[in-house]
């Protein structure tokens, strides 16, 4: 697969890549805080992974302009696809809305985009520890 077959893929998969790799980052932050307590860990990361997160965090990003328009695409289709799911622990906007920011975490991901993804990696643990 090359970078502009990425464009190709659906919301749902650049959203499953997206997970795994936001997720990664945010493990790997904690544990560089000094955090090593499984039990820890899991409570911590649900500060900057759960879906009330990356909702508050999407939205944050729009209205700071943050995003570029290609971005903005992406997470609208990953926010807009049929996942056929039904959402744990929150409503379904919530979890569309995390879907789509996954999926543009996937998108930057996928396409080599890893600068772009760490800056806004970086901004998320910013504003999550903001508050």
């Amino acid at each position: 697969m090359t970078k502009a077959d990425v464009n190709l893929i659906n919301g749902i998969a650049l959203a499953f890549e997206g997970d795994a790799v936001y997720s990664t980052y945010i493990r790997r932050h904690l544990i560089f805080q000094g955090q090593t307590k499984p039990s820890q860990l899991h409570r911590l990361a649900t500060h900057y992974v759960s879906a009330k997160a990356q909702a508050m965090l999407i939205t944050k990003m729009l209205d700071a302009g943050l995003l570029t328009e290609k971005e903005e695409d992406i997470y609208r289709r990953g926010r807009n696809a049929n996942a056929n799911t039904k959402a744990k622990n929150t409503d379904i906007v919530t979890y569309k809305m995390s879907t789509g920011f996954e999926a543009v975490m996937g998108y930057l991901h996928m396409t080599e985009q890893i600068e772009r993804l760490e800056e806004l990696i970086d901004w998320c643990i910013s504003e999550v520890e903001r508050v």
